[in-house]
């Protein structure tokens, strides 16, 4: 039984754990392992490695380090200690800690449980 209840409450812990919310506290969208889903549960795309894919399976993407591409090649922006940067190099927001900040410090999002590399992906490109 123990055990049981253990099971329940991981499961329960990890399901609620990988949630995007915007500055209301509005679900946004959600991770299940590398596939991205929105705050109605609809399939919006998948990270694969360094290469991220829209609901259709179309290529809208790719990471190089710190590097973000579009699907044609062209720069979208970099990372840099958890501050982005578009192409141009202007600052455009940041994460710190859990929240999401735009450029001009307004938080935009929270992160519940997502590892950075998600939250940049939504920023990028299912934002």
């Amino acid at each position: 039984m123990r055990h049981l209840l253990f099971l329940t409450l991981l499961l329960s812990t990890t399901a609620s754990a990988q949630r995007l919310y915007d500055s209301a506290g509005h679900l946004t969208g959600r991770v299940d392992g590398n596939r991205f889903y929105d705050a109605s549960g609809k399939f919006i795309g998948r990270d694969d490695k360094n290469r991220i894919y829209d609901g259709s399976g179309r290529q809208i993407g790719r990471t190089e380090g710190a590097r973000i591409y579009d699907a044609a090649g062209k720069s979208l922006g970099r990372v840099d200690d958890g501050r982005f940067y578009d192409a141009a190099g202007k600052y455009i927001g940041r994460v710190d800690g859990n929240r999401l900040y735009d450029g001009s410090g307004r938080q935009i999002a929270r992160a519940d449980g997502l590892q950075q590399r998600y939250i940049l992906i939504f920023f990028y490109f299912f934002m």
